[in-house]
């Protein structure tokens, strides 16, 4: 019995699911030629293919998305670890925006960042 909990403990130790959600922990925003670009970073404990961050957005208050990065490999020796988008169009009446992190495994969720838009 003692073996039997052992082993369960080991085999969700290893589980994908316990690397937890992406964060996006800083974002810096810019204004340029009436769009704007987002450098965003981003933590989450990579495992792998199996369970890593792939991809980052730009939310509206509204919940409009104005863009999506999406991050093609694990970045598991690379954390946290910064990724640029530009040309992004967002209308002039909104002020702020929301930048929200995706993994593999959980979907959106974890730490999100507001930040004013430079105008």
């Amino acid at each position: 019995m003692r073996l039997i909990a052992i082993l369960t403990a080991l085999a969700l130790a290893a589980s994908p699911a316990l690397a937890g959600k992406a964060d996006v922990l800083e974002v810096k925003a810019r204004a340029s030629g009436g769009t704007f670009s987002f450098d965003v970073t981003v933590q989450h404990a990579d495992t792998g293919w199996d369970h890593y961050a792939d991809a980052w957005r730009v939310v509206g208050p509204d919940g409009t998305v104005y863009g999506t990065r999406t991050l093609l490999h694990p970045h598991v020796d690379e954390q946290p670890f910064t990724r640029s988008l530009s040309g992004v169009a967002i209308p002039e009446d909104v002020q702020s925006v929301t930048l929200e992190s995706h993994d593999s495994v959980h979907g959106w969720g974890g730490a999100t960042v507001e930040v004013a838009l430079p105008r």
